[in-house]
């Protein structure tokens, strides 16, 4: 019943849209991403291995911080405990 036509109550003839899932809508989706996929400007390899070593970086300094805290917080709750 996807894509035919229906009568409004007013006797309008009103176009049901189409199935996302038919063929052809899933054809038009792919082409359209495709095209959508041309307009990526993707960085350089200088500037991906930069950006992924200041990501390992603050990653490990995060770690080491919150890793402190965690090693304070505790002994200090375990001295209270005591």
């Amino acid at each position: 019943m996807a894509g035919k036509a229906i009568k409004s109550k007013k006797g309008n003839v009103v176009e049901k849209e189409p199935s996302p899932f038919a063929p052809a809508q899933i054809k038009k989706f792919i082409e359209e991403v495709k095209v959508e996929f041309t307009k990526i400007v993707w960085p350089d390899k200088k500037m991906t291995l930069g950006l992924a070593g200041i990501v390992i970086v603050l990653t490990f300094v995060v770690s080491v911080y919150l890793g402190s805290v965690d090693l304070l917080l505790g002994k200090l709750v375990s001295s209270f405990l005591r």
